[in-house]
């Protein structure tokens, strides 16, 4: 997490502000931010014959043996050359296709001038072929090639990505398909990767460097004068006052539903711009198989396809219940498969707009080369809520309207606020509390009564007229890999301070916590509270976590949760991977920022 490669020139610091006018640069070149060069491997899905079947945009590779090579390419996604970190030259990287109960074997090669790495990301593996520098291995030095080889014990839809430094901001990223040995219980006519992603003209680190300094800099969607006569339309002059004065005191933005926006990114879907348009072709009356893959940096997107309804099939790699929705939404680490079965001769747009309604990446699906689908206009904007920022004591107040009783609700009486413990139901039915490093400089707020549902699709996407998936809605074919019931819990909270701009886990940055313990066969129970008023997709290498009700009934197994603001999640794990293991939020600014813990299986 130290190493921190520069790959672009120095294009922006606090002296020289986005300039608005950069709007127009959202959708990105109609090319598609083609990288230069390499023209033949940046061609449309509906370059494949109608009849076969092709899988997203980049090279596709089979077998057990694979050479991947690391270096830098220049690329053009707004009008201006940079440079990027991409394997084999491609942007997004090379799809893998291997075959479940296969060894395989990838030598990857750095022609980078700093230190790299390739983390398999949901990968069952070795912890020292995990590819996490300093956790699990050295990394992969400047002109070294390090062999990864380790057995496949699962199917289904991944993705592998750097672990070093901002490279994955930079474009090191890339899909991994695993076929299923005793063939896909999955039906599909056509199959295609939908990668989502986002691009920077910026060095990340002086992203990084901005955040720091400014936290809220890239966030152009401030309360207005309007939203504050609207206010006092619905609640009154007294309470939109206190309203507004509430925010003020906790020095927060009800805004600020992402750190990072499409002033400086542009969207990218399989690695093309909006205004690229990446194309896949169907046939009406076909089955469609979407692998969509959350690769973003820093983005949760919303996908719809307006005009068809989306089957999800599985999710994080494992097959799900079949449930059918309009809409759903997925952080950065996480992998949704959806079935979509167009009958019209006609196109369709996919539309995947970013949670902060900033920009988004968007392709279409069409009957004929050619064709393209209106494409929707970004929802507006909504603010957090009370809920969002203080769980069910929040929501307790919202439906009294007393906006009034918030005010003591800024730092200095929320450092008090600590002690307040209030009894839960469900798995891990304790008091919460909070441990004692919260309570410092790195944390500026602490939830005691969080809420426990998983029901809620999330700020944005409540009440919006279309049926909006949840994580109550995710069912998991076949139950827990593991019936036991857990011998023990862990808890940790998921802890920050927006106007420091930093993130941490019980109060603490990673380099100033300690190694988290799990005993090697052990079945514990993990409870994760977050303390903040941003959503956190946590990933946890080398073991599933098998998400559970509030009850405590098995749901779902996933790679990565995303637990929303002040919500309180528990999931179970089964300790049998031996190793050290990296534990972290998958926004990659917040992980290099602090939330990350290693896990230690001994």
């Amino acid at each position: 997490m130290k190493a921190h490669p520069q790959v672009s020139p120095v294009t922006a610091t606090l002296a020289a502000p986005i300039d608005p006018s950069r709007r127009r640069f959202v959708e990105g070149l109609a090319a598609g931010g083609a990288l230069l060069g390499l023209g033949a491997f940046l061609r449309p899905a509906f370059a494949a014959p109608p009849e076969g079947t092709r899988i997203g945009m980049a090279p596709v590779l089979t077998g057990t043996e694979f050479d991947l090579t690391i270096a830098e390419t220049e690329v053009n996604y707004t009008g201006t050359p940079r440079m990027a970190t991409t394997i084999n030259g491609s942007i997004p990287s090379p799809i893998l296709r291997w075959r479940e109960g296969d060894t395989v074997t990838i030598r990857v090669t750095n022609r980078l001038k700093v230190p790299t790495s390739i983390h398999w990301h949901g990968i069952i593996l070795p912890y020292r072929m995990d590819g996490v520098p300093g956790v699990s291995f050295p990394g992969i030095q400047p002109g070294e090639t390090f062999v990864y080889r380790f057995k496949v014990q699962q199917a289904g839809t991944y993705w592998y990505h750097s672990h070093t430094g901002f490279q994955e901001q930079t474009g090191m990223y890339g899909t991994i398909i695993i076929d299923p040995a005793q063939g896909d219980r999955i039906r599909a006519d056509r199959d295609y990767v939908v990668q989502l992603s986002e691009w920077t003209d910026e060095d990340p680190l002086d992203v990084f460097a901005t955040l720091k300094k400014m936290s809220d800099y890239y966030n152009f969607i401030q309360p207005t004068a309007g939203d504050f006569f609207r206010d006092v339309s619905e609640l009154g002059l007294g309470k939109a006052l206190q309203k507004r004065r509430m925010w003020n005191r906790m020095r927060m933005n009800p805004t600020d539903l992402a750190d990072i926006s499409g002033y400086t990114y542009t969207y990218l879907m399989n690695g093309t711009s909006p205004a690229g348009n990446w194309t896949a072709l169907f046939r009406p009356g076909e089955r469609v198989r979407l692998r969509f893959i959350g690769s973003g940096t820093q983005s949760f997107f919303d996908v719809r396809i307006p005009g068809l309804k989306m089957t999800v099939v599985q999710v994080d790699g494992v097959d799900v219940e079949p449930v059918t929705v309009d809409e759903f939404r997925f952080g950065p680490g996480e992998t949704y498969d959806v079935i979509v079965q167009p009958k019209e001769d006609r196109a369709y747009t996919i539309f995947a707009q970013e949670m902060g309604r900033s920009g988004y990446a968007r392709g279409t699906l069409t009957s004929r080369p050619g064709l393209q689908a209106e494409v929707p206009p970004v929802d507006e904007p909504e603010w957090l809520t009370m809920r969002d920022m203080m769980g069910e004591m929040g929501h307790d107040m919202g439906k009294m309207g007393n906006m009034g009783g918030m005010q003591p609700m800024d730092h200095t009486a929320m450092a008090g606020m600590g002690g307040m413990h209030h009894a839960r139901r469900g798995p891990g039915a304790l008091p919460v509390r909070h441990a004692r490093s919260e309570y410092g400089p790195s944390v500026d707020m602490r939830v005691d009564t969080p809420r426990t549902n998983l029901d809620d699709p999330g700020i944005g996407l409540r009440n919006n007229g279309r049926r909006v998936l949840t994580y109550a809605d995710i069912r998991t074919i076949g139950g827990p890999l593991d019936r036991r019931e857990a011998g023990r819990s862990i808890e940790l909270h998921l802890t920050g301070n927006m106007e420091r701009y930093t993130w941490s886990l019980d109060g603490l940055e990673f380099g100033k916590s300690t190694p988290v313990h799990f005993r090697h066969g052990e079945r514990l129970r993990v409870i994760l509270h977050n303390d903040t008023m941003m959503t956190h997709p946590m990933h946890l290498h080398g073991m599933w976590s098998e998400l559970e009700t509030p009850s405590g009934e098995f749901i779902a197994r996933r790679h990565t949760i995303s637990v929303q603001p002040a919500q309180r999640v528990s999931f179970l794990v089964t300790a049998d991977a031996l190793g050290r293991w990296a534990w972290h939020c998958h926004l990659l600014y917040h992980m290099d920022a602090g939330m990350f813990r290693e896990v230690v299986v001994a």
